[in-house]
């Protein structure tokens, strides 16, 4: 790229421009910053398209129109989006050692030796005009373009049809740039786009990344720049509420947006400081995807009938156990609503409230100034109560007090993080809760777990050995009722899986006079297990095989979502 004059001295030759456009641009240039180039296009001087083929003529370089060129992402790889804005140039493509590098301006020859230098590679120069590059930069680099490579593959549907433009903050206050906005704005729209529980927004050594996790699944949707993560995670904070200044603490706040003109969706945040930045987590709580009608909830017609007499009776303790993740809480709050009635005084405590419910006293409680469950409850015991919701039965203090509620005429609903319906016993019991109160004050154990569902766009006959079927647990004498088997061929509309959606399986453990004497008499897990099977207890195993023989789901998801009954 031998420079024959300078630029300024080749376009009055030309008659391009005059003496005082040069001076004028010159004087724009030191002004504003950019190149001469750019400062004779927006003066109106000379025409973009015009002075890029002059340049290249004059300097016997090539052309590009690159509103009309796809870069190659394995170029573009090779120089970061501050250098290619410094210098104004954009790589196009690579071959082998050599990078084909678009210039606005040639006449610097510096800036091919510092490319090479840079990226160990040989420089091949073409020209391109200067907003041309501008705009590829903004293409290839820019936070907008990077949800770009988000799946359009999901089906076209009114319901779902969101972009960056249809997500507003509700309360938020724009001060950050506008690609950063687009972007977290286009994420979120995204996440509820795609039907997506969690975002996960993971910082590394090397990269930074965003994950959804869709139907129990995490997914890669895109990988920002790691340049980019401060900011997001900044605009993330900003938008929930959270001190951006702390970054050695773990914070937890909670952002609204308004969607399709006035549909809110909340997302509940949580950042982690990582060894290479700050982790976030946000938990999707979209009002419109809460089921709380009971019959949709996956409950086989027994177990449903079994739930719904125990929530009903005037008191005692129902249980439900499974999991992060495995549904309790949409399972809770269908009981509630079912129970919501003006004759009713429900009162719920919760950390976090991840759904207001109309009609019922929802109390967020705050370990951070000392009202924890148990104050809750024991405050509750004051407030005239006829159901009393506890989010997570942690400690004794907070079981003891549940178990007097159940026992004195009230009923109580709450949550165990368990394996199975049985070993919830074993976990009161280690607790330190009496054996007498859990035997006579719990009605019910409802342990679950949640598999994906076949997709129903591409849905079709499949056939499983019959050694496949026993080794899951179906008996000889039941192989034929499995004759009915579907699986998903993988479509757009699931993402090539076949699976789409979840559905619940469910362990209900009643307390029967067996079970209660099994209980007072010590009896192990297995013991409490056996005996609940002999009650007519249905597994979560018996209850994904009963999915499985529908047509609902699959082999894997049977495997993915129970244990063998070992008994």
């Amino acid at each position: 790229m031998a420079a024959k004059k300078n630029l300024g001295e080749l376009l009055i030759k030309e008659n391009l421009i005059d003496m005082s456009q040069l001076e004028s641009a010159k004087k724009h240039q030191s002004e504003s910053g950019g190149n001469l180039t750019g400062a004779l296009v927006k003066l109106g001087y000379v025409n973009e398209k015009d002075l890029a083929q002059f340049l290249g003529q004059q300097y016997d370089l090539p052309h590009i129109d690159l509103e009309n060129f796809e870069c190659d992402p394995e170029a573009i790889k090779m120089l970061s989006a501050q250098v290619c804005e410094k210098h104004m140039v954009i790589p196009i493509s690579k071959a082998g050692k050599t990078l084909v590098v678009a210039f606005a301006d040639p006449s610097n020859i510096f800036v091919k030796d510092d490319l090479a230098l840079l990226t160990r590679c040989k420089i091949e120069a073409v020209v391109a005009s200067e907003v041309a590059i501008q705009q590829s930069i903004e293409k290839y680099y820019g936070v907008k373009n990077q949800f770009a490579n988000f799946s359009s593959d999901l089906e076209d549907d009114a319901d779902f049809n969101i972009s960056e433009d249809d997500v507003e903050v509700v309360g938020d206050v724009d001060d950050e740039s506008d690609s950063l906005i687009k972007f977290v704005n286009a994420m979120l729209a995204e996440a509820i786009k795609s039907r997506a529980s969690d975002i996960h927004i993971e910082p590394y050594e090397k990269r930074f990344r965003v994950r959804f996790r869709i139907d129990g699944r995490l997914t890669q949707k895109t990988q920002p720049p790691q340049g980019a993560a401060a900011s997001i995670v900044s605009r993330l904070k900003i938008m929930s509420k959270m001190d951006i200044a702390e970054k050695r603490r773990p914070q937890d706040g909670r952002l609204k947006v308004r969607v399709h003109g006035g549909t809110d969706v909340d997302f509940r945040v949580s950042s982690i400081p990582t060894m290479f930045g700050e982790k976030m987590v946000l938990r999707i709580l979209d009002k419109s995807n809460l089921q709380v009608d009971m019959t949709q909830l996956g409950f086989e017609k027994d177990q449903l009938e079994t739930l719904q007499e125990s929530i009903h009776l005037p008191q005692g303790m129902v249980l439900i156990t499974g999991p992060t993740g495995s549904g309790k809480t949409t399972t809770i709050y269908s009981c509630l609503s079912e129970l919501n009635k003006p004759e009713v005084n429900i009162c719920t405590a919760e950390d976090p409230i991840e759904f207001n419910l109309d009609g019922i006293n929802q109390v967020q409680v705050n370990p951070e100034i000392d009202f924890t469950f148990a104050d809750a409850l024991k405050s509750f015991l004051r407030q005239d109560p006829d159901i009393v919701m506890v989010g997570e039965i942690r400690d004794l203090d907070t079981a003891n007090v549940a178990y007097k509620a159940a026992s004195t005429g009230h009923l109580v609903v709450s949550t165990l993080h368990t394996n199975d319906a049985a070993s919830t016993v074993s976990r009161l019991l280690d607790m330190g809760v009496a054996n007498f109160l859990v035997a006579e004050s719990t009605t019910l154990v409802v342990a679950q777990r949640l598999m994906r569902k076949n997709c129903q766009k591409c849905l079709t006959d499949t056939k499983v050995e019959p050694n496949v079927l026993i080794k899951l647990g179906v008996p000889e004498d039941q192989l034929h009722e499995f004759n009915n088997l579907k699986k998903g061929d993988g479509c757009h509309f699931c993402g090539q899986t076949g699976l789409s959606g979840r559905i619940a399986i469910h362990e209900i453990l009643k307390m029967t006079a067996e079970v209660k004497d099994a209980i007072f008499k010590g009896a192990s897990p297995l013991q409490l297990k056996r005996q609940g099977i002999k009650s007519g207890m249905q597994t979560l195993r018996m209850s994904a095989l009963n999915k499985l023989k529908r047509g609902i789901t699959t082999v894997e998801e049977v495997l993915n979502s129970s244990v063998s009954d070992d008994i």
